[in-house]
């Protein structure tokens, strides 16, 4: 897989969005492994110990710190860079965020993404635009059936009403300005990419349950555990970002065929409870306790349950998991199990044996 990765991204420009993230420096590291000259445009990361750091992203990229609020800035950043590939993956990607600060979510997640794609559309040359939402677009029944790409979006909470959004936003863009029909002009695939849930070494932000997880371990105190019984499609995060790059692969080669939604999440046998990962997380840890605080009724409303129909990736892409919940799980505790100096080498390394399937 990574020769087959090299032979599509080595020495091709790619314009990453939300670089310094943590999704987003996976994606970097990967892409530079890749042998692909990246541009990154995102906000600042805000402290020290954030994987981008880590992961010395300034030397690995073309890092922008700015807002994709700011229209013309991120317009001159495409349009200078010249891309052969997108991945859009900035964002305010917090739920209980979205509480806090709804408008901010919804400029963010929906005009921010409409920015992107405007700039796009002054592009004139071949490019492949991938726009990474979340699982989380759907309209949320509660019910076992899992979601496909072509049931009802909608959004209880501002960040997955915001993510529904902008993917009205994407298709208004695709059918008026990147039309299968005028391929031939514009020269751009527009497709997108909805991941579950996604852990992984480096995420260390709040209310997150990774992070909430790590913290109480290593300052031994008990885990505080919202929503027990809530079923999520839990990945690690090299599983989606795989599924982006080989959805990059296809669209390039075939932009009519593969302009569409994907779904990428765990085998659906293969979700878990909040309960299940948090004692997941602690066997891998080897010590530490959690308590319940689900009957705490005032708590933003969150999903209970929510599941991802894979078939399209599947069948369309030839993209599959790889590592099953108690893999994934373990890859992620024993990342934050390393110390500050090794972390950029086991990063490295877990991308590697990941894409060359050793582990």
């Amino acid at each position: 897989m990574l020769k087959e990765l090299k032979k599509t991204y080595k020495g091709k420009k790619v314009f990453l969005t939300g670089h310094t993230g943590f999704k987003g420096a996976w994606l970097l590291k990967t892409l530079n492994i890749l042998g692909a000259e990246v541009m990154g445009y995102a906000l600042a990361p805000r402290t020290k110990n954030d994987l981008y750091n880590l992961i010395n992203g300034d030397k690995i990229c073309n890092s922008i710190i700015a807002d994709l609020r700011e229209k013309d800035k991120l317009k001159k950043a495409v349009l200078d860079f010249q891309p052969d590939f997108v991945f859009h993956l900035a964002a305010q990607p917090l739920v209980r965020l979205s509480y806090e600060i709804p408008t901010e979510t919804f400029e963010i997640n929906a005009i921010g993404t409409a920015n992107l794609l405007e700039a796009v559309r002054f592009l004139d040359k071949k490019c492949s635009i991938i726009l990474i939402t979340t699982d989380k677009v759907y309209f949320n029944n509660e019910w076992i059936y899992p979601y496909r790409e072509n049931d009802r979006l909608g959004g209880y909470d501002p960040y997955s009403a915001s993510k529904a959004c902008a993917e009205l936003i994407i298709d208004s863009y695709r059918n008026s300005f990147f039309n299968s029909t005028t391929i031939e002009k514009h020269q751009k695939g527009i497709a997108v990419a909805r991941a579950g849930n996604v852990i992984g070494g480096g995420d260390f932000s709040k209310d997150r349950i990774i992070p909430d997880i790590i913290l109480s371990l290593r300052t031994k105190k008990d885990i505080i555990v919202r929503n027990q019984n809530a079923v999520r499609p839990w990945q690690h995060v090299l599983e989606p970002i795989l599924g982006y790059l080989q959805l990059g692969i296809n669209l390039n080669i075939n932009p009519i065929a593969f302009s569409n939604p994907y779904n990428f999440g765990p085998f659906i046998n293969d979700q878990l409870t909040v309960k299940e990962l948090v004692e997941l997380a602690i066997q891998s840890w080897g010590t530490g306790s959690w308590i319940n605080s689900s009957n705490n009724l005032d708590q933003p409303h969150e999903a209970g349950l929510l599941k991802l129909d894979i078939s399209r990736s599947i069948n369309d892409l030839l993209w599959k998991p790889k590592l099953n919940s108690k893999e994934a799980i373990s890859l992620t505790i024993d990342w934050y199990k390393q110390p500050e100096d090794l972390i950029l080498e086991y990063t490295t390394d877990q991308i590697k044996n990941y894409l060359n399937n050793d582990f």
